[in-house]
This record gives C-alpha cells, sequence and structure tokens, in this order.
C-alpha cells in the first residue's frame, strides 16, 4: 500500500505543507485568499485523525441508510454523496470509462496546457499533482513531481483518458466541481469511493470567458495529511489564468463570427444563427421557428458543413416532419475548428415555405404505436426511402421494433402489395432460392431480410452474390427490400459490412429508453393485444413505474412484462403490486438468468417485508450491507406500503 510521505517524520510532513503554502500565497491574490471557502477545524485543524474518523463513520451510517450526525459532514458534501448515490455509483470499488479518442488540440487544451505545465514546475519538489479535465470529468494532463503520489493516481486511475465525473466516481474535486458549477474541494473520507480516502483535491471549473459555457476544470490533488486552506485559492487562481488565455486566443474569431452573424440579421428577416465551437447566438425569428427538439438535428449537421470551409446549402429532415432548408457560410476555419452564419428557411414535402410556426408530428404508422420526437423521425425517414424505393437497413438494439417498423411502412404505402419476411436465422439453401425469387418475382412489393448479422460468413456471400444483380435494377416492379441487424453486430466481420453496403440508406432505430414517452402509448396498445379487447387498464402508480425503468430489452422486453401481468390478470385495473419484480430494477443492462433470479428473490423479500430492507435482508439470509449494495447494484425502486397493498 502506497504512503508516500505518510512514512516520513511528521515534522517532514509539515514542513513539505508549509512549502505548498508558501508557493500557493505568491501565485495567489489577496482577493484569492478572501474569497476561498475556509474549511471547518475539524478537517484541517490539530484533531484532523479524529475529524477523519467521525467523517468515516458518517459515511458508513450514509451507505446503509442510517442518520448522519448533523454538523459531522459538510453541507456540499452530503449533497454529492446523494447525488452520488442516485447515480448508483458503487461506494467499495472504482469503475471508470476509458475515452481513447480526446482532442489533443481544443481550444481548452491549447490554452490550459502551458499553464500546467509551469505550475507543475513551481510545484515539482512537492507531493501535489496538477490535473486538467474536459466538461465530461475526462482527465486531459496530469503532471505530478512526486513519484509515490504518480504511482498512487495510476492505481486509482485517476490518469489521462479516464473519467472522474460524479456519475462515475462519487464525490470527489473534480466531478463535484463539473456538477456543483463552481469550487469543490474534497479531503479524505468525504471521498464517495473508499480507495480515494488517501487523497485531498480541489477543484476550480474553467469557463469560455466570451458564453460563459462550462469548459473542464482544473484540479490540485495531494495526500490528505499534505492538503491546506490555499489549495483551493490556488486552484481558483490557476482556472482565471487560462480564462484570460481563452479569451486572447479566441477573441479575434468571435467578433469575426459576431460581424458577419449581425449583418446576416440586418439583411433577412428570417431566422438566422451564428455557430462555433464554443458559440451558439439565435435571433427571435429562429427560436419562433425551431423548437429546441429541431435545433440539435439542424445544428449538428449544419457544423460538419462548416467545417469544410466552403459555402453549402442543405436540406435537413427535422424531428417535427418539417424540412429545413439552410445556408451555411463560414465567418472562419483554422486548426480543425470553424464558425459561421445559417440562415434557415423551413419547407413542407413539396418545397413550398411553411407559413406556420406551429409544426404539428406525423401520425403514426399503421401497426406502430409511439409519437415521441426520435420514433417520429425514424418513422419519417423509412417512410421517405420507401417513396423512393431506396434499398435501407435498420439497425438497432434488440427488441426496438425494426421488423414492425418494415412491415408498418409497407401496410401505409402499399397495403395491397406483396409482402415476405425472411428470417436469416433459418439460412440454408432453400433459404436463398426464396431471397432470389421475391427479388425476381416480387411485383413491386417489400422484400424485410431479418437478422442478418446472424449470417455465416457463407451466408452473407451467398446473400451478396443473390442481391448484387437486383440492387441498382430501375425496373418499375423491383421490389423494396429492407434489411434488419443487430447495431452492436451490425459492422462486427469485414464481409458482413460489405453486404450492408449493398444497401445504399441506414436508419438507426431508437432504443425505448431514449423514447421511454411512448410507453405511455405502447403499455394499453399491448395490454389490448394480450387480452383481446378485455377491459384491463393500468393504474397512473404503475405506470410511473414503468416509465422509470430503463428496458434494455426494449419493446420486446415491455411486451414480456405485460404479458406476465395479463397470465394472472385480465381484467380490472393493474397496480404497481401487480408488476413483475424485474419492473423495479432500474438497470442499465439485460440481466443474466441468475442475475434475475437473485434480483426477483430481493423485490419479493422487500415487498413481503412492507420495503423494510433489514427484516428482507434477515429472511434471505444476507447481510444488511450486502442487500443494500445489491438494491443498489441492480437499481430496485423500493415499494411503498401503499403499493405493496398491505396496511401495515
Amino acid at each position: 500500500m502506497d504512503t508516500g510521505c505518510r512514512d516520513n517524520a511528521d515534522h517532514s510532513c509539515s514542513e513539505k505543507g508549509n512549502r505548498l503554502v508558501h508557493t500557493n500565497q505568491r501565485a495567489t491574490h489577496n482577493k484569492d485568499r478572501e474569497a476561498a471557502p475556509r474549511l471547518p477545524e475539524s478537517v484541517l485543524g490539530p484533531s484532523k485523525t479524529a475529524a477523519a474518523e467521525r467523517i468515516a463513520h458518517a459515511r458508513t451510517n450514509f451507505l446503509v441508510d442510517e442518520p448522519v450526525e448533523p454538523g459531522i459532514v459538510r453541507a456540499p458534501i452530503l449533497a454529492s454523496w446523494t447525488r452520488s448515490r442516485q447515480y448508483e455509483v458503487p461506494a467499495d470499488h472504482l469503475d471508470l470509462p476509458f475515452e481513447s479518442d480526446c482532442d489533443p488540440d481544443s481550444p481548452l487544451t491549447r490554452a490550459a496546457k502551458p499553464i500546467v505545465r509551469e505550475v507543475s514546475d513551481q510545484l515539482a519538489g512537492e507531493p501535489v499533482s496538477v490535473i486538467l479535465c474536459d466538461d465530461e470529468g475526462v482527465v486531459l494532463e496530469r503532471r505530478t513531481g512526486d513519484t509515490a503520489l504518480n504511482q498512487h493516481l495510476d492505481r486509482v486511475w485517476l490518469a489521462p483518458g479516464f473519467s472522474y465525473a460524479e456519475r462515475y466516481v462519487g464525490t470527489n474535486g473534480i466531478g463535484t466541481a463539473l456538477e456543483g458549477r463552481g469550487p469543490a474541494q474534497v479531503f479524505g473520507h468525504e471521498h464517495y469511493v473508499e480507495h480515494l480516502e488517501d487523497l485531498a483535491c480541489a477543484g476550480a471549473p474553467i469557463r469560455h470567458p466570451v458564453n460563459g459555457k462550462l469548459l473542464g476544470v482544473i484540479d490540485l490533488t495531494c495526500w490528505r495529511r499534505e492538503a491546506n486552506r490555499m489549495m483551493m485559492a490556488a486552484a481558483s487562481t490557476i482556472a482565471r489564468r487560462i480564462e484570460e488565455t481563452l479569451l486572447e486566443q479566441s477573441g479575434r474569431r468571435e467578433l469575426a463570427l459576431l460581424h458577419d452573424y449581425l449583418a446576416a440579421c440586418q439583411r433577412n428577416r428570417g431566422a438566422v444563427f451564428a455557430l462555433s465551437e464554443d458559440l451558439l447566438m439565435m435571433n427571435d425569428r429562429a427560436r419562433e421557428l425551431l423548437d429546441p427538439g429541431d435545433q440539435v438535428p439542424l445544428l449538428a449537421s449544419a457544423a460538419e458543413a462548416l467545417a469544410t470551409g466552403r459555402r453549402r446549402q442543405l436540406t435537413v429532415d427535422l424531428p417535427s416532419g418539417a424540412i429545413a432548408r439552410v445556408q451555411c457560410r463560414p465567418s472562419w476555419t483554422e486548426g480543425g475548428l470553424s464558425g459561421g452564419v445559417l440562415q434557415v428557411q423551413l419547407v413542407s414535402g413539396d418545397a413550398g415555405p411553411l407559413r406556420s410556426a406551429v409544426l404539428p408530428h406525423p401520425s403514426s404508422l399503421p401497426a406502430t404505436v409511439g409519437s415521441g420526437p426520435l420514433w417520429a423521425k425514424c418513422c419519417q425517414a423509412v417512410d421517405r426511402h420507401f417513396q423512393s424505393r431506396e434499398w435501407v437497413v435498420l439497425e438497432g438494439e434488440p427488441g426496438t421494433g425494426k421488423r414492425t417498423l418494415a412491415r408498418a411502412t409497407h401496410q401505409l404505402r402499399s397495403p395491397a402489395a406483396h409482402l415476405r419476411v425472411l428470417d436469416a436465422g433459418d439460412y440454408g439453401p432453400r433459404w436463398i432460392a426464396e431471397v432470389i425469387e421475391e427479388l425476381e418475382t416480387g411485383a413491386g412489393g417489400t422484400l424485410v431480410l431479418c437478422h442478418l448479422d446472424r449470417l455465416s460468413a457463407e451466408g452473407v456471400q451467398a446473400l451478396g452474390d443473390a442481391l448484387e444483380p437486383h440492387r441498382e435494377s430501375t425496373a418499375p416492379q423491383r421490389p423494396w427490400v429492407v434489411a434488419t441487424a443487430d447495431r452492436s453486430r451490425a459492422h462486427a466481420s469485414r464481409e458482413l459490412a460489405e453486404l450492408l453496403d449493398l444497401f445504399p440508406r441506414t436508419v438507426e432505430v431508437p432504443p425505448l429508453r431514449h423514447h421511454v414517452e411512448d410507453v405511455a402509448e405502447l403499455v394499453p396498445h399491448l395490454i389490448a393485444r394480450l387480452t383481446r379487447g378485455a377491459d384491463l387498464t393500468c393504474s397512473p402508480d404503475a405506470m410511473r413505474v414503468l416509465m422509470r425503468n430503463r428496458w434494455p430489452g426494449n419493446v420486446e422486453q415491455l411486451h414480456q412484462v405485460l404479458r406476465k401481468i395479463v397470465a394472472k390478470k385480465r381484467t380490472g385495473r393493474i397496480t404497481p403490486a401487480d408488476l413483475p419484480p424485474e419492473c423495479r430494477a432500474i438497470t442499465r443492462r439485460v440481466l443474466t438468468p441468475l442475475e434475475a433470479i437473485e434480483c426477483d428473490a430481493i423485490v419479493d423479500a422487500l415487498l413481503d417485508a412492507d420495503g423494510n430492507k433489514a427484516e428482507a435482508a434477515r429472511n434471505l439470509g444476507m447481510s444488511r450491507a450486502t442487500i443494500y449494495r445489491k438494491i443498489r447494484g441492480y437499481g430496485i425502486s423500493m415499494p411503498t406500503v401503499a403499493e405493496c397493498g398491505r396496511s401495515g
């Protein structure tokens, strides 16, 4: 176990701490020292050991849902602990995402790296690390002069490429500064994850000096025993120096963009945007004409066009159903970044200008349910490709409704025409012969090829040979061909990727968690199908539980859950007590069979104990700490007494 300077004599540690304070004092103005948040003596005073023990005890109480004694834990730390629990951060180990393609030449890194290098050189003899992170908490730069500290930071993955956002690590100087949008300091056992208790850190946010956008965090991390009151003031000073450099670097470009934007607003009474890496402006007409849901895809497409450095005109399909004609005029392009002005006009399907700023959502396709923007946009894209007879691949997670979407589009546009659905799971000589037969005699119908990612290498080759002669045919009776594939496996092999290249269009079918608002429409629709019209409805309380679920198995999982309910109850009103145990687990993934059994057992025990976790743990023969960890791990939503349908 690393001890660093903890193995040195106390006077040696004190001496190093004094040198760090002295260095920070030279770099900090008087107003910084006055503005720096004062830490209680219980954290940094003479009784640090006793205070640390009290905070460690309070943290343990918090983790097992025991009361935390007032005054022991600072309010910002307690708030961060609560967020960490809501994020389901494991308290006993680190599980961090790694970002391998961080931008090494962003405006933040260009402005910050020389300053980080200078500060780290000044602190070269001190056990302190200077860390630069982006707005997602991903470490971009880390400089440490102390070997023991450097090795310890590697062990806890506080290293370039790893994210220290609160949703992954819980309470820490980097993530808590990002969440709170202000300076944050975390010492020892105030960290949520137990492996960080030997460290102290102070983070200060870095904002764009023009638009105020949060760009990242500068953090100072040292051993807990080396912490002092000046860390926060020093971090804030470094952040301000970086912001001043950002202003010097961006001022010229932003002024050029502002000039072009004002000129465009004077010439044009329509919708005008100004867009760059760090800035977004729009006039009142743009705000009236485009709701936020439409702005996102429009600006994403425009940003790609501006990056070319040339004037371009785009046509963008919007989630609301409208089509936007966008004139992109770059103001500057430099170092892979760009900024420019967008002039936007909404047009209808026949290219005529839209007169109304309010754009209704299109009606749902037959046999599909949902009116959320993402689902509506997906349906519109598939329908558009059908009308142009363009072959299309529907990619998405299993259970998202890819086959249903293809069938519904066919039924909407050509209900009397021939429809054939072939599953690649049935591949064989006869299967390929049926594909060829449909391609040659489809008579203007639709051919749906499901689960192409399940084909063997031989099957991929055979299907490619069958499709190739027909893919560019202009025959009026050429069938419309739709392929479906699991997104995670669609490009797993070169052969399969080449097969999918025979389809000129690809549409991403969104997972249910991305349009969970459609659950409210899917539930009554699926219940009606399962009961064949019997009088069974879903109560608002049960619907809220269903809409909180992440549905990793998508619509198919929802269908199976409702099937279990209908098997036991065909009339009346579905209440939370009628929902199967898996509905209480708001997990991000599909559980293994063993995990599903364990999760169901815990939920059943909680229901039997009226939500009393200690009693449920005793009934299951597990410790209270274990059941708390399992509840958080599975994301189990605790039932209330009313939901359990019991009187006491």
